[in-house]
């Protein structure tokens, strides 16, 4: 800055002012700055402006798989909020898996982020409590904080698996099979509790067989789809809990061509390419983008001194109709 402020011919608060777009410095006077650190190559030291500011201008995200297609615009609104806030963006994935989620928390925290965005894959947070209190703003999204009291930003898992399931009973089915992911997971425990409501309000039963929860895997759920579609009375309608289990299923009944026609399937969440699919797959679809802009909204406005209580916001799915979930019983 000494080196920029004299070739400048001006003072280092001058200089100050102008990396940190500060009022008070005329339009020559900025020209000439900008040209002295454009021709030295001057950089800020954000180092040494985190020890005297105590923000880093930084915050983490950690989410459950950066390659999952329905992360992709979460991170991104994330992004582009953060940016709008002048931060940056620090992200890793958990692999759903509790410990490494904590390890990654924490090593964010220690590289002194001024909050944090998480995705949970555990079920007790209290390890970030010693964070939070130390001023970390901390948000969860798409899944609630275990034990500990935090911002959420939610999607309506259960109303958005109950209207799924209504639907295809709309459409004349009443033996629907549900396939979900592993019932430690707050998203399929929702979905599940969603699918029950909506056979109850029909008065339609749930037999054991009906229900399948598990790892996401392609041969758990091509054993479970099989599974579903045999025996004398076999399902005739199937809702899956999310895309990785829609993805499978539309793989297994491909490959059985005399049941195509006859087996309706809805699945949670979108899935890339499903309106090219035949028949192209109805879906409950959430807004990741709009998750992950909610979530970084309340994560800045904590930073900005919001101090009221842990708020939660659940946001709308909806229901888009393609052909594969409004066949009847029997085909169509």
């Amino acid at each position: 800055m000494k080196d920029v402020a004299t070739r400048a011919g001006v003072g280092l608060k001058t200089v100050s002012r102008v990396v940190n777009g500060e009022p008070g410095v005329t339009a020559e006077t900025e020209r000439r700055v900008r040209d002295a650190i454009a021709a030295l190559g001057f950089r800020r030291n954000d180092s040494a402006r985190v020890l005297r500011k105590g923000r880093t201008s930084s915050i983490g995200l950690v989410l459950e798989d950066l390659a999952d297609p329905f992360y992709a615009p979460l991170n991104r609104a994330v992004e582009e909020v953060a940016r709008d806030h002048g931060a940056l963006l620090v992200n890793g994935s958990s692999a759903e898996d509790p410990e490494r989620e904590r390890e990654l928390a924490l090593a964010l925290c220690a590289r002194r982020v001024d909050g944090l965005v998480v995705i949970p894959a555990g079920d007790d947070h209290r390890y970030l409590e010693p964070e939070m209190a130390a001023g970390v703003a901390t948000v969860f999204v798409d899944r609630p904080a275990g034990l500990i009291s935090a911002d959420t930003v939610l999607s309506d898992h259960a109303g958005g698996a109950r209207e799924g399931v209504a639907h295809l009973i709309a459409h004349g089915h009443r033996r629907i099979g549900f396939i979900g992911d592993q019932p430690r997971i707050h998203t399929a425990t929702e979905r599940l509790r969603g699918y029950r409501a909506a056979m109850d309000a029909a008065a339609l039963p749930v037999h054991d067989g009906w229900t399948s929860l598990g790892p996401t895997t392609p041969d758990r759920v091509r054993g479970e789809v099989l599974r579903m579609l045999s025996g004398p009375a076999p399902v005739t309608a199937l809702f899956t809990g999310n895309n990785r289990v829609t993805a499978t299923a539309v793989r297994v009944l491909s490959e059985l061509p005399g049941r195509v026609a006859r087996v309706a399937l809805v699945g949670f969440d979108d899935l890339e390419l499903a309106d090219l699919l035949s028949p192209a797959v109805t879906v409950i679809a959430q807004d990741p983008a709009r998750l992950g802009r909610t979530a970084a909204e309340l994560l800045f406005q904590r930073l900005d001194g919001y101090a009221a209580d842990a708020r939660r916001v659940e946001l709308p799915t909806r229901l888009i109709a393609r052909g594969s979930g409004e066949m009847p019983p029997g085909g169509g």
